[in-house]
């Protein structure tokens, strides 16, 4: 297998461990797919930067030729399609190839969300977790921000500073493939963001005075990349999950980017306001909320109408 398959599977499955914490079994598989996937495309001189539809279609077809089971053949598929999401996010590919493509049997699975109760206890729990008062200053900034803004876990950790001095209704996040948008900051997220840019000014104002180096990101570590990583946030909203009473497998950074569009949707706000704020591409990856939604209102019709269960 190449370098670059390489590279991209091993970083692929540590995001699937840091930000989903999939466990130890589902990343051996996942493992096992994506490198039997590679070596299939690398085979016939190809390699993942550059796979079409076309190429993963033929994949599934030799391993139905294989004998592999349905089972077997959607695992992979679903394999496969995380892996060209993971990479489209990350800015590696400028497309999804298999987005479009169905599974033996498999239907789309819909993103998991949050109702806005228990957005509201994570919230308040974040803002109370932490070994110091400033630690939950921090935490309730980072939640409140992301909540506001349905930023991508990456988006909200990389954010620079300068991008919300001066109190701004309106901040600049440089996501995928370098795409610049504008996203509006709430009132609450800006109350909340406040203590902790006085903390962050104060710091920078000591370095620089020290002659030291001065921090360009609003959530600074002292870690390799600079700022909070990916695998601390994603520790921080397990830990304030289970401070909130909330299942924290079932909570990720991701689950709080679908509640904040499906949150949006149910608000009334129109589909391509969403899909600006949210960096997509493409408008079918942002009609996958209106599917959220309507299975939302199913179950409320079915589980809270009051004739609902009686026979006719």
């Amino acid at each position: 297998m190449s370098l670059l398959s390489d590279r991209w599977i091993s970083t692929f499955l540590e995001a699937m461990a840091a930000e989903h914490g999939a466990a130890r079994n589902t990343l051996l598989s996942y493992g096992r797919d994506l490198t039997d996937f590679a070596a299939w495309i690398e085979a016939r001189k190809g390699n993942l930067e550059t796979a079409a539809r076309a190429e993963v279609e033929s994949y599934l077809i030799f391993c139905e030729a294989q004998g592999l089971s349905k089972a077997t053949r959607a695992r992979r598929l679903s394999s496969i399609r995380q892996m060209f999401r993971f990479a489209h996010e990350e800015g590696w590919r400028k497309d999804h190839p298999a987005q479009r493509i169905h599974g033996p049997g498999a239907s789309r699975t819909l993103p998991k969300t949050m109702g806005t109760e228990d957005v509201l206890r994570l919230i308040e729990a974040a803002g109370q977790t932490g070994r110091t008062q400033l630690e939950m200053i921090r935490n309730r900034a980072l939640m409140e921000l992301l909540y506001a803004t349905g930023l991508r876990v990456s988006e909200l950790v990389g954010l620079p500073l300068a991008a919300v001095l001066g109190d701004p209704r309106m901040i600049l996040v440089r996501g995928k493939g370098d795409k610049e948008r504008m996203v509006p900051l709430s009132g609450a997220a800006r109350t909340a963001l406040a203590p902790w840019l006085v903390h962050v000014q104060a710091e920078a104002s000591l370095a620089r005075k020290s002659g030291k180096t001065v921090s360009r990101y609003l959530f600074p570590s002292t870690g390799i990349e600079g700022h909070l990583s990916r695998q601390q946030f994603h520790l921080l909203i397990k830990s304030w999950a289970l401070a909130a009473g909330l299942d924290p497998t079932q909570i990720t950074p991701h689950t709080l980017r679908h509640a904040f569009a499906t949150h949006l949707l149910a608000g009334g706000a129109d589909l391509r306001v969403i899909q600006t704020l949210l960096g997509h591409a493409d408008l079918s990856t942002t009609e996958i909320y209106t599917h959220v939604l309507e299975e939302q209102l199913r179950d409320l019709v079915l589980n809270h109408h009051p004739l609902a269960g009686k026979a006719p």
